[in-house]
């Protein structure tokens, strides 16, 4: 006999919300019901996205129609949406999304990737921030040609608040404009970490759609800051198609995985995927090998984001500090136009299908 929605709905009322103490049904909270077969799927719209019930509640409907129901396909099926959204007064309570852009080792191109996302982002008609959070090894700054710059501190509320610098329709800070870039940064792990909070909590951001941050290589501190600081939406990793950084790559990954973490990755950029010469854009040379990442990309259930191709223009852009990205008609700047397009794809599933996210709380016994 097939399934139908009043016996949905008859299930449902079994379940209560915490707070309110009355069934879900009766709040109107249960939306979009769909049937499809064994399939159930519906939307639990809640009024403030900070609910703390919204887990509880959405665990409720799973086992109380598995039990009533039994062959039912609800697990992963059930959406969350807050009719508004708690109104946050700090410092990053207008950024909407932080994607953290992630590389099991150095030299794959990572930080190119990353500037050139947030200028192709920001190419959309987002407003975009990028973070510069390779405290090592800042190179953002010359990459769009802001080395001399200085950010502005201001007083605001009897706390000094840092001024970001603009360029390219992006807001951006970097530990690069407060260093000499010809020293070595020779900081202790709890002094850069403290450096990084600082550049998070005390800027002005404003509101902000999308927010990239170009993490160090590898995992350690910086990482564990991120994720304990802010909310993360999703991690972008980066790598190159040579079996050593696929790698590396999986170590990375592992540590968004992590149960403490649990930071969902939206997908893979697979960078130095050929080389084309700018005479020939329709030949391709497969200098470090035939996609590796996108097969590992397939292998994981990840979807490949990208694929960037060597030209020799990006390593002349990002040395006149001019973004690739920036001439949306040439052979990269198309690429990084498919490769913002489809980030925003994948943040929008990710907010459509996980509940809102919030700054890992890591418990050491």
């Amino acid at each position: 006999m097939a399934l139908t929605t009043k016996q949905v709905f008859t299930v449902l009322r079994t379940v209560n919300h915490p707070k309110e103490n009355k069934d879900i049904i009766s709040l109107g909270m249960v939306q979009e019901l769909e049937i499809e077969g064994k399939k159930v799927s519906f939307t639990l719209v809640f009024p403030i996205d900070t609910d703390p019930n919204i887990e509880t509640v959405r665990k409720a409907c799973v086992q109380a129609l598995e039990k009533e129901i039994g062959d039912i396909e609800i697990r992963g099926n059930i959406k969350v949406k807050a009719l508004k959204k708690e109104e946050d007064h700090s410092a990053m309570g207008k950024v909407k999304n932080i994607i953290a852009v992630a590389s099991g080792k150095g030299g794959v191109g990572k930080s190119t990737v990353a500037v050139n996302l947030a200028v192709a982002l920001a190419n959309t008609g987002a407003k975009v921030a990028l973070l510069d959070a390779d405290i090592y090894g800042p190179s953002v700054p010359k990459m769009l040609n802001i080395e001399n710059e200085r950010p502005q501190v201001i007083k605001e509320n009897g706390q000094e608040m840092i001024i970001p610098i603009e360029k390219y329709g992006l807001k951006t800070l970097s530990i690069g404009f407060f260093v000499n870039p010809d020293d070595a940064l020779i900081w202790r792990g709890a002094m850069a970490t403290s450096a990084i909070k600082q550049l998070l909590l005390q800027a002005k951001w404003g509101e902000i759609d999308y927010m990239v941050v170009d993490l160090p290589p590898g995992t350690g501190d910086i990482h564990l800051t991120m994720v304990q600081t802010v909310p993360l939406n999703g991690g972008i990793m980066v790598s190159t198609p040579q079996e050593v950084a696929i790698a590396d790559v999986k170590k990375a990954m592992s540590m968004f995985h992590q149960k403490t973490i649990n930071v969902p990755v939206l997908g893979v950029v697979e960078n130095m995927a050929w080389f084309t010469p700018e005479e020939l854009p329709d030949n391709k040379y497969y200098l470090f090998g035939k996609d590796g990442a996108k097969n590992f990309a397939n292998e994981h259930g990840l979807s490949l984001l990208g694929q960037i191709p060597i030209v020799q223009g990006v390593m002349e852009s990002g040395e006149k500090g001019v973004p690739a990205a920036t001439d949306t008609d040439s052979i990269l700047g198309k690429q990084f136009s498919k490769l913002a397009k489809n980030v925003i794809e994948a943040v929008n599933i990710r907010n459509d299908e996980l509940p809102p996210t919030e700054p890992v709380q890591i418990t050491r016994k």
